[in-house]
């Protein structure tokens, strides 16, 4: 139409080009929170799955380490995550490991992390279980629970390492990490292990299971909306413009633009001017 040759103009050329843009950032942004959204989605699933699965064996889930003590196996594939596994060995209690810094309902303890060797020589790192620090303060060892000796089969959750950790710390007699990897923590221990560890669904007396928490996949629902809204306001925004633009300025009130009416004369002064004129 006529009215809208003005969009072709270098003015609304450019509206137009930065209107497309910003509404295609935004549909994008809400596909990026939307795959998020599947993923985790995807995750609370296998943690509720792994609530009633039958475990099943450790290396059927993920390979064990080939390499000399000091070494990782390969890395577990990212859909085993939270898979319930089963794993028999002995407990290493020289080589345990305390995680500092962990939370459960609320309160900040400690992980119990000890290397179940199996008979093949290997191991993998289990924790056993959470615990509340010594009364005395963080710096001295909680009062943990013995692991138990000889043969055991444990049965618990596959978790990934975990990133940006570090090799073991000596603390006031006992060992430390804040971050559970075993790439870093096999260079202090005997044997090779598994890259991956086992959260312990069965911890000791005086132990507390570590819940699987659940991502909040929800949150990442409601930007998908939120994005995409933004988008489409945008593009309603340059189509309101647009139309505006086409209609021109508004009319002014016609009512401000004529003159006042001129008030009537009185009656009897139109009368006596008429009578005045009236020849005797």
């Amino acid at each position: 139409m006529v009215v809208y040759r003005f969009l072709a103009t270098p003015r609304w050329l450019g509206y137009a080009a930065l209107t497309v843009a910003a509404a295609t950032v935004m549909v994008l942004l809400g596909l990026w929170q939307l795959d998020r959204y599947h993923q985790r989605a995807e995750i609370n699933a296998r943690i509720d799955a792994g609530t009633s699965a039958t475990p099943v064996p450790l290396t059927s889930v993920v390979d064990a380490p080939t390499g000399a003590a000091g070494t990782v196996g390969p890395l577990p594939a990212e859909h085993t995550e939270w898979t319930r596994v089963t794993v028999t060995g002995r407990y290493d209690p020289a080589h345990e490991i305390l995680v500092r810094g962990r939370t459960v309902e609320g309160a900040v303890g400690f992980e119990v992390l000890t290397p179940l060797v199996l008979s093949d020589g290997t191991a993998v790192l289990v924790d056993r279980g959470w615990v509340r620090p010594a009364s005395s303060g963080a710096l001295t060892a909680p009062d943990v629970p013995p692991a138990p000796t000889g043969s055991v089969t444990v049965a618990g959750r596959l978790r990934p390492p975990e990133s940006r950790g570090g090799r073991p710390q000596e603390v006031n007699g006992h060992a430390e990490i804040r971050r559970i990897t075993p790439s870093a923590i096999a260079t202090a221990v005997p044997y090779a292990l598994f890259d991956a560890y086992v959260s312990s669904d069965e911890p000791a007396a005086g132990l507390t299971a570590v819940p699987a928490e659940k991502q909040n996949a929800l949150q990442n629902a409601g930007y998908v909306l939120q994005w995409w809204l933004f988008a489409a306001m945008t593009l309603y925004g340059y189509v309101y413009l647009a139309r505006r633009e086409a209609r021109g300025p508004a009319p002014a009130n016609l009512l401000d633009e004529e003159p006042d009416d001129p008030e009537p004369a009185p009656a009897h002064t139109t009368a006596s001017r008429t009578a005045g004129t009236h020849p005797d």
